[in-house]
């Protein structure tokens, strides 16, 4: 037993990698022409893949909501975790990036399990109003936002269902002093935090996997 927590360090990353990545060789590949595309590399990280998916099969999730696709790296992890008649929805302002993941997710053999969504997070959520309840929302997208983001999707949330969010950690800021070009997003980072960490209705942990997985699981 401890009564502190293991470091990280590169060795325990190193092994973390080797026995649970759940990135893939089309999930490699697809890295490699996401940065040959321009698109920046900052999806979830290989260990994030596996962690994400064993929540979203722990809780049975079948309708999940992404904001920020990204290449489409997390919406394929996501995806992958869902039953064959699941769906996901995923959210990408830039029209290229939107454009490359709607290309990948068929690919990927996910065609008509994924919705891509070219649109302003907030705008689209303006009118979004599903006739299901979401199981999962996974948010990694403008970090300033977070808090509003919640605050329109936690209603559609079901109980039992799991608010996610990456960078929990700011860049690795959280608990110091960001560099000025950073300094807005920590601070929506941690707004959010403190926001769904104080809600009764929720769980809330950070997972040190990647730069800090944010999950709050909703009991009420």
């Amino acid at each position: 037993m401890s009564i502190k927590s293991t470091g990280l360090r590169e060795d325990l990353l190193k092994y973390l990698l080797e026995n649970f990545s759940g990135e893939d060789e089309f999930l490699l590949n697809l890295k490699n022409e996401s940065e040959k595309a321009g698109i920046p590399q900052i999806s979830i990280s290989p260990e994030q893949v596996l962690f994400m998916q064993f929540i979203i099969k722990s809780i049975n999730a079948k309708f999940a909501l992404e904001i920020g696709t990204l290449a489409g790296y997390s919406g394929i992890s996501i995806a992958r975790a869902l039953p064959s008649d699941g769906k996901l929805i995923t959210i990408e302002t830039n029209s290229e990036r939107a454009a490359f993941a709607k290309q990948k997710f068929p690919e990927a053999g996910l065609d008509g399990k994924i919705q891509v969504i070219n649109s302003d997070g907030l705008a689209y959520l303006e009118e979004f109003s599903p006739n299901i309840s979401l199981d999962f929302v996974f948010l990694d997208a403008d970090k300033q936002n977070y808090s509003r983001y919640f605050e329109k999707l936690d209603k559609f949330l079901r109980v039992g269902g799991i608010f996610a969010a990456d960078n929990a950690f700011g860049f690795g800021y959280i608990a110091g002093n960001p560099p000025e070009d950073d300094i807005k997003d920590v601070e929506g980072i941690r707004s959010f935090t403190q926001l769904i960490k104080n809600n009764k209705n929720y769980i809330t942990v950070i997972v040190p996997v990647g730069d800090g997985l944010l999950l709050a699981l909703k009991i009420s």
